[in-house]
């Protein structure tokens, strides 16, 4: 092997692996702030629906207010 090329092949691969690291990099961070960008937008033209309160519906049919209370003691009954 020659030893004078051998110092520009060299050169060369760390030239090469900086580029590489580089435009990795910039393209993870340019992807990290794009998808940053799109939840924000996304949040912004689909807000979250209000937080239930928790108060029951006055006009809940009174038979399905009954099954359910059934269905829940029957459960608890049985799992004893």
């Amino acid at each position: 092997m020659d030893l004078m090329i051998m110092p520009d092949s060299i050169t060369e691969g760390l030239y090469l692996l900086g580029m590489g690291m580089g435009v990795v990099f910039l393209f993870l961070t340019l992807l990290v702030i794009l998808t940053g960008l799109m939840s924000k937008m996304v949040g912004y033209f689909y807000p979250e629906p209000a937080a239930n309160t928790g108060k029951v519906n006055k006009d809940a049919d009174n038979e399905v207010i009954v099954a359910i209370s059934a269905a829940i003691h029957q459960h608890r009954k049985l799992k004893k």
